[in-house]
């Protein structure tokens, strides 16, 4: 060799690429990416056997008993010397050799490789990786040695010495996925890990090891009760199969689970895992270089926090103040001062968040803590629900710690409390527009105007010593027009720097004009509008309108196209505009194409756009452009993903046009990002005259109610909408907002509320000739009453909406009722027919190029196919069906197609997969559904888990869900109770 690497297709007549070999699976041999024949079982037999070797010599009678034991055939040296001759000829020379009467096969480390040796390798290197402390790298050095394995080992391979071989690197398997498991509960990962436990368990019910981390999973996972069942199953499993009692180890974890030890909520050794140490968020703000002043401020806020790390500060648990003053005056820009100069005495970290106060729409404090939480290194599977569980994990998290928590904007002592740390050594520091006097143990400062020195010498710094040395006396008439507010003095002073042509005086001129109000700067907030005043009245007429109509919309930031549909302009130049605006420190600049105001500039735009814009019915024009653009955008995202869906038709008209897409991806994309500003919108435009357009823009984006993530503000709006169509006494739009109503009552297992909703607005709709509305309606009402066990109204029902939707040839509607109706006739023991309709309405979908709702078509047509007995192909259609839901993220959808596998699994006794599934139908579902859903899948969670013997477990799953029915009032009741005590009388 010349030393020069090569392409392949640049090797010389001789050169080979390199060989691989795998025996974790299929015994097989590539060549490059080329495949080599390996021949008979036999001989693949006698490849894996001098495989396993690693190069040592085999003789011919250790292969002869390898191959077939002590019942060799008469011809089995020969035969053992013909195998050996056709790999020698398939392998590259020098491979195979033979020496001293056996061969040997010998791979030369830097041109072929063994699947095994690699493993081999990761498992080390992983232990070593444990052993430094880095648990994130030995994690995935097994998880990829574990992704070698392709099925059993030696697969179809004959033979003792295969089946010994089978055995051992099973057994090693299992050793690396204990391995595994056992760092994935040290980082916390208990609550993912219990459904691959539960499935572990149940093909492995003798092996202890993975029987204790089940137990600790679920415990660190809040299911104590089912914890301890696990052990209870595990002595009974162990004195009937083998007689013998559970080893100490497990005994011992029972016992501190009875006794809720301390040291279980916690990884056993956190400390030697630097990956897994506390985090040290660093999340403070920049400070700004041209801070100015406010001297005795700095040094009494630095004092107060450096109490909290002192030992001088005896009896202080923790360091609290908090500033209050008015809009602009600079209480943020003082806090992250303060807070950069005193992070040498909080090493663990900074914390920080923008609390949102001054808006009509406060940062919700959970969300706040599930932040916090995330940024101290808290797993998302370990953070809780409620925001008490949440605030507790909290200070326990930050106890020990030495951590500056900057809350700032705040909206009251209520939203704060829960957000402050409880130990010694961290401090918060608080800003608000309010006097927080009910906070207990606060050091209240109360932040006023700079003096002139100070506004001048900030006025100075930005601008220059050199423009405003010569000009002094017109720089103190500047910053005395801006009230010496820091927020006005630096609007003003970046102005005047980026125009070098301008002077200081001619500035002052500016601000002199008697539009600057100066009187309104005693009146609190109105000091904030005077001092936006000196840059709103600097701007160019179509920036100032522009400044002032995107303050109307309500949601918490708006598109660059949402913009342009305000503004009635292209979207280039609503762009420039956009831009502009941002220079001027008015506008922000969200996202990429997103944008927003600070809360007190927007009630400022707001004032301006009442005050300036003329006429004043262009307010409502633009707000009935957005609400136009919102509802053109969603009926096309409707129609991408129901494709020949006439609702589309029925809608209001639209004079704005809206966005376009290519496949319902983009369009998906664009419907959950829009989510907040689309609903906010809906809301806004609820007490106007654009009612109609806006229940009908809550209609055609009916997709948030099932998502999750916005179906709680969803059903507020759709609740909302309802009470302003009875006040307009419009029984159309009050139809439409009660038929979304209902869905949303259905989705979340409100039935008896969905059944009220939805006959009312049949009965509307016929009121209102709006018979489009009335078949959805029905349609709705028939799977309520489905769940209801009111079978013959509910197929009433279901009949009238597909007469209906075929009378309007609304095929996707018909399709619809139809999957609908195939329910009822499977809950009336009409399998065939069930079948059939189901069939039909899927096919209907498949026509159409339905991809979302041809799954609700598949999710029907499984449950049909369950019934009838034929699991391979319900399974199919569920599995299919499950795929579209997750693409579409249609959690609800998901978790309930999670469950009906579960539901096939056990119908085809295959209990041990049915455990997972329905374990992680309870994650996905996990707030959507409502307590009915979740109920019925911990029912079929315990007969899943009872089915593997895990009686322990069922019958708390069987309790659980029996107390939702109970509560309920739900006839599912009576079946769990024949499964908690099968003896009893139904």
């Amino acid at each position: 060799m010349d030393g020069v690497p090569r392409v392949p297709e640049q090797r010389r007549a001789g050169e080979s690429a390199a060989l691989r070999f795998s025996v974790l699976g299929p015994v097989r041999a590539w060549r490059g990416e080329d495949s080599l024949p390996t021949g008979s079982p036999q001989q693949r037999a006698l490849l894996a056997a001098l495989l396993l070797r690693e190069g040592r010599t085999a003789t011919s009678g250790e292969l002869i008993d390898a191959l077939w034991g002590e019942e060799s055939p008469p011809q089995a040296l020969a035969a053992v010397r013909t195998y050996a001759s056709r790999l020698r000829k398939a392998l590259d020379p020098g491979v195979l050799i033979s020496e001293s009467g056996g061969y040997a096969i010998r791979l030369a480390a830097s041109d072929s490789s063994l699947d095994l040796a690699e493993a081999q390798e990761l498992a080390a290197d992983a232990e070593k990786a444990k052993h430094s402390g880095d648990l994130c790298s030995a994690r995935d050095l097994l998880n990829r040695a574990l992704g070698l394995w392709d099925g059993e080992p030696l697969a179809s391979v004959p033979g003792p010495y295969a089946e010994t071989q089978r055995a051992r690197l099973e057994e090693w398997r299992l050793q690396l996925l204990e391995s595994r498991l056992d760092m994935d509960l040290e980082q916390g990962c208990h609550a993912e890990a219990v459904s691959e436990l539960t499935a572990l368990t149940a093909a492995h019910p003798l092996r202890e090891r993975l029987r204790e981390l089940l137990m600790l999973a679920l415990y660190r996972s809040g299911r104590q009760a089912e914890a301890l069942a696990v052990y209870a199953d595990t002595r009974r499993l162990l004195a009937d199969e083998l007689g013998v009692d559970p080893r100490p180890g497990l005994k011992e974890l029972q016992q501190r689970i009875l006794q809720a030890d301390p040291g279980l909520a916690e990884p056993s050794a956190p400390a030697a895992e630097p990956i897994a140490a506390p985090v040290r968020p660093a999340q403070l703000p920049a400070t700004v270089t041209d801070f100015t002043g406010r001297a005795s401020f700095v040094q009494e806020l630095s004092d107060v926090l450096a109490s909290a790390s002192s030992a001088e500060g005896e009896g202080q648990v923790m360091a609290v103040s908090a500033l209050a003053g008015i809009g602009g005056v600079g209480k943020t820009t003082l806090a992250v001062h303060v807070a950069h100069q005193a992070r040498a005495a909080f090493p663990d970290g900074q914390l920080y968040v923008d609390l949102q106060g001054a808006g009509q729409r406060a940062a919700e404090t959970e969300t706040v803590l599930g932040a916090f939480l995330r940024a101290l290194g808290t797993a998302d599977s370990s953070i809780p629900d409620s925001l008490e569980e949440r605030s507790a994990l909290y200070r326990s998290v930050l106890d020990g710690r030495r951590v500056l928590v900057l809350l700032d904007n705040a909206r009251d002592a209520a939203q704060v409390r829960p957000l402050l740390p409880g130990t010694e050594g961290c401090a918060a520091l608080v800003t608000s527009r309010v006097r927080m006097v009910d906070l207990a143990g606060a050091h209240l400062v109360d932040l006023d105007v700079m003096s002139p020195e100070e506004a001048l010498q900030l006025f100075t710094k930005i601008v220059g010593e050199e423009r405003v040395a010569s000009e002094r006396e017109a720089a103190l008439d500047v910053v005395a027009a801006c009230g010496f507010l820091p927020l006005a003095i630096r609007i003003a002073a970046s102005r005047l720097a980026a125009r070098r042509t301008w002077t200081v005086s001619v500035l002052a001129a500016k601000l002199g004009d008697e539009r600057r109000r100066l009187d309104e700067l005693q009146a609190g907030d109105l000091a904030v509008k005077a001092t936006f005043e000196l840059g709103y009245g600097q701007l160019e007429p179509a920036q100032a309108r522009a400044f002032r109509l995107l303050g109307l919309a309500d949601g918490p930031d708006i598109s660059l196209a949402a913009a342009a549909a305000v503004l009635d302009l292209p979207i280039e130049d609503t762009e420039d505009l956009l831009e502009s605006l941002v220079d001027t420190s008015l506008l922000e600049s969200a996202a990429p194409g997103r944008y927003r105001y600070h809360d007190l500039v927007r009630l400022y735009a707001r004032a301006c756009a009442e005050r300036d814009e003329q006429p004043p019915s262009e307010r409502d024009a633009a707000m009935s452009r957005l609400l136009d653009f919102y509802l053109a955008t969603a009926a096309g995202v409707y129609a991408i993903e129901r494709p020949g869906d006439r609702l589309v038709d029925h809608l209001e008209p639209t004079a704005y046009t809206g966005l376009t897409f290519g496949d319902r991806h983009p369009a998906q994309d664009w419907l959950y990002s829009e989510a907040i500003s689309l609903l906010a919108c809906v809301r806004q435009s609820s007490g106007t005259d654009m009612l109609r357009r806006a229940v009908d823009l809550l209609w055609a984006s009916v997709d948030l109610a099932e998502s999750g993530a916005n179906s709680k503000e969803y059903e507020a709006i759709a609740g909302s909408a309802r009470v302003a169509s009875q006040k307009a006494g419009d029984p159309r739009t009050e139809a439409r907002a009660l038929t979304t109503l209902a869905y949303v009552h259905h989705i979340a297992g409100r039935f008896d509320l969905a059944a009220q909703e939805s006959a009312r607005a049949v009965e509307l709709a016929s009121s209102a000739s709006d018979p489009v509305t009335g078949y959805w309606s029905s349609n709705i009402g028939g799977v309520v009453a489905l769940y209801q066990n009111r079978h013959e109204d509910g197929e009433e029902q279901l009949t009238r909406a597909i007469e209906g939707f075929r009378s309007c040839e609304d095929r996707p509607g018909e399709a619809s009722a139809l999957c609908n109706l195939s329910r009822i006739h499977l809950a009336t023991d009409r399998t065939a027919s069930a079948i059939a309709l189901a069939q039909q309405g899927t096919d209907m979908y498949d026509d159409m190029g339905h991809a979302l709702k041809g799954a609700n078509g598949r999710y029907a047509l499984g449950l049909a196919l369950t019934q009838s007995g034929q699991h391979l192909q319900a399974a199919e259609r569920l599995q299919e069906a499950l795929e579209v839901f997750r693409d579409s993220r249609q959690r609800l959808w998901e978790g309930m197609t999670l469950f009906r596998l579960a539901e096939v699994d056990l119908a085809a006794r295959r209990p041990a997969q049915a455990a997972p599934n329905a374990e992680m139908a309870l994650t996905v579902l996990r707030g959507i559904g409502g307590e009915w859903r979740r109920g019925n899948v911990l029912t079929v969670l315990g007969r899943a888990l009872s089915g593997i013997g895990q009686n322990g477990r069922a019958q708390v799953c069987w309790r659980e869900s029996l107390d939702i029915f109970e509560a309920l009032g739900s006839p599912e009741a009576d079946a769990v109770r024949l499964l908690l005590n099968p003896l009893a009388v139904a």
